[in-house]
């Protein structure tokens, strides 16, 4: 008995799982190192080729946001769920890339693939929370930066499998990864597990599904909530369009020679931002402060750097100008998807951060169509690296200023949970949750002196759980 309550802590059933599993999925990343491998392989072009990723992004965000319920419900369907797609997506797309199918690689990787990573990015999210309740922060940092040092492992291991192959390396690479990331995953499934002393809410079974399953979605009628959603979008954004041009800008400054050290120490500085602003933010009093630092770091130096010429310039000072907004860029990227879920839950509590902090990522499925095309199709109309600089430099103007006016200053929130009781301490938006209320079935007056003691959260509940509240 003694054992088994020892096995039950938070690092063997949150962080280690944690860990396994966007370690796993964060090779999504890895996505630069082999794409040439691909098109060479199965003769098609990069711009064509360049789509799995985008699409893969795309269904990572839309599956978060349309699976943050069940999610909610079920950590460990969720995490076993992702590793079978996760692997099935792997498995396929060097199947495809064998028979030269480009089609099969649009699905495999961009839709199947993508799913699983949008459900496993999800999946231990909440459970790390719940189990580090006085350091939020450091926990989702641990987390995500394991998606985002994925990068620095996987990347030499990958090319490492493509070169011992030859010419079957690229398929070969897919199979065997397939394998290894699936029992990484498959460990994190058997040991992730929620603290005994937090049960989920069982609801009853909705009586218009389709109707209440939409429902959800009026959240982005909450000013915070869509402040926090532009905000989270820009920056993935403006970091993906620095990101993409990562090995471009190193060459063009002359520094070609150590261009694959400097995008290794980039990466570095991407997961250390996702655990040093997290962190960070545990200490602070509003943890929105974090983003505020992230956009005005960033606006400082792509300026600074645009203001200079230095992207068409070979001094070395100028070179290690360059280096330092990559990797300030970087860091703040991290740091944006680190953040997010802990200060989701300083406004909206605990009860059904899965499904907000799902819905919050569809962000990112859009930034991922947006982010590199935007830096691409600026340099493709011969508007040079600066012109890519003073745009993001505007972008994160605009996002500091939607900080300042939507994302107001919100004291974190205190929790307490047990078996019998949960109790979630939420006081914000009970104005917006009231109109909100007020556009469904509520009309009369009794019903609209309840809607003061309706939770943020429950916006979130289905239109029956609502009616229900107020009859």
């Amino acid at each position: 008995m003694q054992t088994k309550s020892k096995l039950n802590n938070k690092w063997l059933r949150a962080a280690i799982p944690a860990l396994l599993i966007h370690c796993s999925i964060g090779t999504v990343y890895c996505w630069s190192t082999f794409k040439m491998d691909i098109a060479n392989y199965i003769g098609y072009s990069i711009s064509g080729v360049e789509w799995a990723f985008s699409l893969a992004i795309f269904f990572l965000g839309m599956s978060a946001a349309f699976a943050g319920n069940f999610v909610e419900r079920n950590v460990k369907h969720s995490s076993l769920l992702s590793a079978i797609l996760f692997a099935l997506g792997m498995a396929g797309t060097g199947l495809f890339i064998y028979l030269k199918f480009f089609a099969g690689i649009l699905i495999s990787y961009g839709v199947i693939m993508g799913i699983g990573l949008g459900i496993g990015y999800l999946s231990p999210v909440k459970t790390l929370m719940l189990w580090f309740k006085n350091h939020k922060g450091l926990a989702t940092g641990l987390a995500v930066a394991g998606f985002g040092a994925a990068k620095i492992i996987g990347s030499p291991l990958m090319q490492a499998l493509i070169d011992a192959f030859g010419e079957s390396g690229i398929y070969m690479m897919f199979f065997i990864l397939a394998a290894v990331y699936f029992v990484l995953m498959f460990i994190g499934y058997l040991l992730i597990k929620k603290p005994d002393d937090w049960v989920e809410e069982i609801k009853p079974k909705s009586k218009h599904p389709v109707k209440d399953f939409f429902a959800k979605f009026s959240i982005f009628k909450n000013p915070v909530f869509l402040g926090i959603w532009i905000i989270f979008y820009i920056n993935i954004t403006c970091g993906l369009a620095i990101i993409a041009q990562e090995k471009a800008l190193f060459t063009a400054v002359g520094l070609v020679g150590i261009a694959s050290v400097l995008s290794s120490l980039s990466a570095a500085f991407n997961a250390g931002g996702r655990i040093a602003f997290s962190t960070w933010g545990d200490y602070l009093k509003n943890r929105n402060t974090i983003y505020k630092i992230i956009f005005i770091l960033s606006i400082a130096f792509t300026f600074i750097v645009a203001v200079t010429n230095a992207t068409s310039s070979t001094n070395i000072v100028l070179a290690i100008l360059v280096i330092a907004m990559v990797c300030v860029i970087n860091a703040g990227y991290g740091g944006g998807f680190s953040n997010l879920p802990t200060l989701l839950s300083d406004n909206f509590g605990m009860k059904n951060i899965s499904q907000i902090h799902g819905i919050a990522l569809s962000a990112w499925a859009f930034a991922g169509l947006s982010g590199n095309q935007m830096s691409a199709g600026i340099i493709n109309a011969g508007l040079g690296f600066n012109t890519v600089l003073y745009v993001t430099c505007a972008l994160f103007v605009i996002a500091l200023i939607i900080d300042f006016v939507l994302v107001k200053s919100k004291p974190k929130v205190v929790e307490t949970n047990s078996k019998n009781n949960e109790t979630e301490k939420v006081e914000d938006n009970k104005e917006q949750i009231s109109n909100d209320s007020n556009n469904t079935s509520i009309t009369t007056n009794n019903n609209e002196n309840k809607i003061d003691d309706i939770k943020i959260t429950e916006a979130l509940d289905t239109e029956t759980d609502k009616n229900e509240q107020t009859t």
